[in-house]
Formats: C-alpha cells, sequence, structure tokens
C-alpha cells in the first residue's frame, strides 16, 4: 500500500461518515457541521467563534453560516463577552432539551458502525485517530 491509497481510503471514510451523519441528523434539520458545533458547546462549554473554528479545523465564513443557521433554528445564542470584543456562542434551553435525541441517533449510528470491530481494534483505533490529531493541532500551534 501506498500512502496515497491511505489517504485516498481516509478520504472516502470521512465522507462515507458525513453522509450517514447527515442522513442520521436529518428528522432534526440538522447536518453534520451543525452537529460538530452543538456537540462541541455540550462537551466544552461556551465558546468563541474562533475558538470553534480552531478546534473543528474549519475556516470563518463556514462557521458563520453554520452558527447563523443554529440561531434561526434557536440552538445556539451568540452573547457579548464581558471586554465586549468578543462574542460567545452558547447553547439554548430548546438545544439542552434537544439534544438527548440527536444525540442518542448518533450514538446508535456510531454503535451500528463500529460494531463488527473487535473491542482492541476499536481501542486501537481511537488511540490512533487520537495521536495523529493531536499532531495536526500541535503543528496548528506551531505557525
Amino acid at each position: 500500500m501506498n500512502n496515497n491509497d491511505l489517504f485516498h481510503t481516509i478520504q472516502q471514510l470521512a465522507r462515507q461518515l458525513t453522509k450517514l451523519m447527515n442522513e442520521t441528523l436529518e428528522p432534526y434539520g440538522l447536518y453534520s457541521a451543525q452537529w460538530s458545533v452543538l456537540y462541541v458547546l455540550k462537551m466544552q462549554g461556551t465558546q468563541t467563534q474562533k475558538q470553534l473554528c480552531d478546534y473543528l479545523a474549519v475556516e470563518a465564513p463556514p462557521m458563520t453560516r453554520t452558527i447563523q443557521r443554529l440561531v434561526k433554528q434557536g440552538y445556539v445564542e451568540q452573547v457579548t463577552g464581558p471586554d465586549r470584543r468578543a462574542n460567545y456562542i452558547q447553547l439554548t434551553q430548546k438545544a439542552n432539551e434537544e439534544y438527548p435525541k440527536w444525540e442518542q441517533s448518533i450514538t446508535k449510528m456510531n454503535t451500528a458502525l463500529i460494531e463488527h470491530f473487535p473491542q482492541p481494534a476499536q481501542k486501537q483505533l481511537h488511540l490512533l485517530s487520537s495521536e495523529w490529531l493531536s499532531s495536526f493541532r500541535d503543528q496548528a500551534k506551531k505557525e
């Protein structure tokens, strides 16, 4: 196997996962990009748009559009920070009430996707993916 084959496979996997996630979230009127923002806000709490962009490795214009859609849907709100220079994004009460349904659907999808992998392979995949992602983030901090 050469590197091109590896990266092509990873890209195809990412596309398939995004497609399945979009199908799973469709009944709720959400897409994978929106879920990513909702998930980060739920797990890490209120964030600036820049923090969300950095963490999710998304450029500002698509993040702005995603946040605007989530605001329209009533799932996030923008609040002015203490120094008034930064806007913070946080989940609304509506999002916190709906979140368990979204999470249950995503968890069911994830479980079905990985159930044929033995537990040691799941742990190894998680470890390798986490280490690789961490190296990307470390590199981005240096730049």
